[in-house]
């Protein structure tokens, strides 16, 4: 059974900084195309950052995130990390992890929970 658990979310200021974690089990993340992606209250899920299961691990950003967030993989400890730099009240989201994501789409074979993600003053 594949599980994706994503932690460190939590509530943190305009500027701040947080570091996502998605541990999986079930699965082995270095044949998968690895992502994150994030859905505000009334808004639809979007594509925040993907990172490649070849080319050493090649990374794609949505407008959004680049600059700020980092992605990165763990295929030793099967675990994929979302680094959040100069977070904006916009970035208040739910954020899932996802494993076999479509390059550039909104699709993926497996999704987490979701850890909420809140920027506030």
């Amino acid at each position: 059974q594949v599980q994706l658990v994503e932690s460190g979310g939590g509530l943190v200021q305009p500027g701040g900084s947080l570091q996502l974690s998605c541990s999986a089990s079930g699965l082995s993340i270095s044949s998968y195309s690895m992502g994150w992606f994030r859905q505000a209250p009334g808004k639809e899920r979007e594509r925040v950052a993907e990172i490649s299961w070849n080319g050493g691990g090649i990374t794609s950003y949505a407008d959004s995130a680049k600059g700020r967030f980092t992605i990165s993989r763990d295929n030793d400890k099967n675990t994929v990390r979302l680094q959040m730099n100069s977070l904006r009240t916009e970035d208040t989201a739910v954020y899932y992890c996802a494993a076999g994501v479509v390059p550039g789409t909104r699709s993926a074979r497996y999704w987490g929970q979701g850890t909420q993600v809140t920027v506030s003053s």
